[in-house]
């Protein structure tokens, strides 16, 4: 099951980690259309840690998010997937969708020896509209 259709049926829970108080800004648009399409998703910005965007709780990091995450949607530098792939597998998500123009090649050697799937340089939501809408 690693076609992006099949990910975007089955998986529901997403953590945005990256996300913006700008509502300008990609990160936070791509979490209003995903809550849109009826993903529940989780904010992630250590500089807004427990202060509510579009509805939902800001957590630090995906490790203080106690229910279940099943991707993990980057809106960071490539420099940072690394560690962001670490918790990818400590949090046991299915998915690390890194947004466009993310790339790293040992996040996704982490990720991949967890059969996680490994997905980069994609947006969630046009991904979302290309095959849904």
């Amino acid at each position: 099951m690693n076609s992006i259709k099949e990910i975007l049926s089955k998986y529901k829970k997403i953590a945005i980690i990256g996300i913006s108080k700008d509502t300008t800004k990609a990160s936070t648009i791509v979490m209003g259309s995903m809550q849109k399409y009826g993903f529940k998703v989780f904010p992630v910005n250590p500089n807004m840690k427990g202060e509510t965007i579009l509805g939902e709780k800001v957590f630090g990091k995906i490790t203080d998010i106690s229910e279940t995450v099943d991707i993990v949607d980057v809106f960071r530098p490539s420099k940072e997937a690394v560690d962001i792939a670490r918790d990818t597998v400590y949090i046991g998500a299915k998915v690390l969708w890194l947004q466009l123009d993310i790339k790293n090649n040992k996040a996704k050697e982490i990720v991949e020896a967890s059969n996680i799937i490994y997905i980069d340089n994609k947006c969630t939501k046009i991904e979302y509209e290309k095959h849904f809408n």
